[in-house]
């Protein structure tokens, strides 16, 4: 918990690699658990909101992540936050590819199925890295309006641990 991250120097202490990689991703995974990653990580279907309930209207993924032909995300979910009704956006705004269900899983299941291609929608490590480091989607867990709580830290404190985790062998908390 908390609203903050330590940074990656913070876990030089530990000496053995293994244990500050898997140290480094437990501290990153405060951003992965929070709500903000979780809603649209859904072990399911339909994307939960706020603090992980179902959303309401009950929406679901699509083919393509983007909802259903009846009822698309871009429906509500414009580039940009909606103050006016609450309603969060971002120009990449999707669900993540069911492969990518966060929702119900331990840390260590979660770090697993990052570091899988077969799970991970085919992507390099350093692709992963990338896209928690810099993707503005990601970016939007910080900024996400209204009273809405942001993911603690920052997307580049986020992005750091990744980036150290990866470097230290990329190795993940016991499940």
């Amino acid at each position: 918990g908390g609203s903050t991250l330590r940074p990656p120097g913070a876990f030089a202490t530990l000496k053995d690699p293994a244990a500050r990689s898997a140290a480094l991703f437990a501290e990153a995974g405060k951003v992965i658990q929070h709500p903000r990653c979780l809603n649209c990580h859904p072990d399911g279907e339909r994307p939960s909101q706020s603090t992980g309930y179902p959303h309401q209207p009950p929406v679901q993924r699509g083919d393509d992540g983007l909802g259903v032909s009846a009822m698309r995300c871009t429906t509500c979910h414009q580039a940009e936050n909606f103050e006016p009704g609450r309603v969060p956006g971002n120009a990449k705004w999707r669900l993540a590819p069911a492969s990518m269900a966060w929702q119900r899983r331990s840390l260590g299941d979660i770090c697993a199925q990052l570091k899988d291609p077969a799970r991970n929608g085919g992507h390099s490590l350093a692709e992963v890295v990338e896209h928690m480091a810099r993707d503005p989607l990601v970016g939007w867990a910080w900024n996400p309006g209204g009273h809405r709580e942001p993911a603690p830290g920052t997307q580049a404190g986020f992005g750091a641990l990744i980036k150290a985790w990866a470097d230290a062998g990329a190795a993940c908390p016991a499940r």
